[in-house]
């Protein structure tokens, strides 16, 4: 018999549902158990990301940075500012309509250390620096191997990147259903849990809102730059919107992408070079999931959305995440830090961007390879 293989969006579910089932007829003794793994994984993820940040952001910029073709730069900047202006949009979307869906202070830090069980014991585990440390060095070490061109940099670097991306992949993707088990499972012994599962029906359903005007206007810009009817363009896309619904992963769906571009009308040596890329450095669709769910949290603990303060998030991450790794949830491993630092998340807040990013991982996923094809078309007219 082969042994059946569950995604990481199933595992997430299973955790979510087991995490509230089991929070309404757990003793404290057991629960703490769970919030005592939680505080450790906590602060070991909490270690880690000044880690992830230079160990995946320097050699995403040192590859970028080495390139000095007029077509790579243009391909990046188009893709920066496709990002961005979906983290803009969002903001947008986010401002005149979360105040009437999500109730503010329903689930404040003050809140949870009420009604919420404290762990047996904790470990102190503090980061080797802090997360905007960890983003200078990266940029200033990205930019400077790549003009000096200092290969045995480079090799440490991608070794340091081997090494984040099998700590992420062999160790915290695989304790994570775990993790999210116990934060709503402390969540439910508090009494917050239905109001919060409220808000992720609310948000998914705003997200993917979201994510069709985005590409309806990414679409529309391309049809207008390459002269091309847009729908017909976005109709030839879609089946690499599907496949990515189902691989969640943009690396995994390039051949599927490649060949609808082509399709599309995109030359096959233009394609072949800007959707590799844009795989790496295109993330609309994670921008607006990131960006969304963020602004959500945030007004859940009752805090303030500075316009100007989230404008800055924004632009950070779509620099930040150019180094998520081709894993399901690789892009919000990847922002942490900026939650953390710029955004001011506590473990727990992090733990619902974990849950709520995954959640809907497939989503952010399809956008952002379909938006690919948008990108291609505009560089093949530009190209000629």
């Amino acid at each position: 018999m082969k042994r059946i293989k569950i995604g990481l969006l199933p595992k997430i579910a299973i955790a979510i549902v087991l995490g509230v089932v089991c929070g309404l007829f757990f003793n404290d003794a057991i629960t703490r158990f769970f919030v005592t793994f939680n505080s450790i994984f906590g602060n070991f993820l909490s270690f880690l990301i000044p880690l992830i940040i230079v160990g995946l952001v320097t050699p995403a910029i040192t590859d970028i940075g080495k390139g000095a073709g007029r077509l790579l730069l243009l391909t990046t900047a188009l893709a920066y500012l496709f990002t961005i202006f979906s983290g803009f949009f969002t903001l947008g979307v986010g401002t005149l309509s979360f105040p009437s869906l999500i109730s503010a202070n329903a689930l404040s830090s003050e809140t949870m250390a009420e009604t919420g069980l404290a762990p047996y014991f904790t470990i102190d585990i503090p980061p080797l620096m802090s997360v905007m440390t960890a983003l200078i060095m990266a940029f200033v070490l990205g930019l400077g191997i790549a003009a000096l061109d200092s290969r045995t940099l480079k090799s440490a670097m991608e070794e340091l990147r081997d090494v984040v991306m099998m700590i992420i992949s062999k160790a915290i993707i695989p304790l994570l259903p775990l993790y999210i088990f116990g934060i709503f499972l402390n969540i439910t012994i508090s009494g917050q849990v239905f109001y919060i599962l409220g808000v992720f029906l609310k948000l998914i359903g705003v997200i993917f809102g979201i994510t069709i005007v985005i590409l309806l206007l990414q679409f529309t810009i391309a049809g207008i730059v390459a002269r091309k009817n847009p729908f017909k363009m976005l109709g030839h896309m879609m089946t690499a919107y599907m496949t990515a619904l189902g691989t969640q992963s943009s690396a995994a769906t390039i051949p599927v992408t490649l060949e609808q571009a082509i399709k599309c009308g995109v030359r096959p040596e233009i394609a072949g070079f800007t959707v590799p890329l844009c795989a790496t450095i295109h993330l609309s669709g994670s921008t607006i999931k990131i960006t969304a769910c963020a602004m959500a949290i945030m007004m859940i603990n009752g805090t303030a959305i500075d316009p100007q303060q989230i404008a800055g998030f924004i632009m950070m991450l779509g620099i930040t995440m150019i180094a998520a790794p081709g894993i399901p949830g690789g892009a919000i491993m990847a922002s942490l830090g900026l939650l953390q630092s710029m955004l001011g998340f506590s473990e727990i807040d992090n733990g619902l961007m974990i849950a709520l990013y995954i959640t809907m991982d497939s989503f952010g996923t399809a956008t952002n390879v379909t938006g690919d094809g948008a990108i291609a078309l505009i560089i093949n007219k530009i190209a000629k």
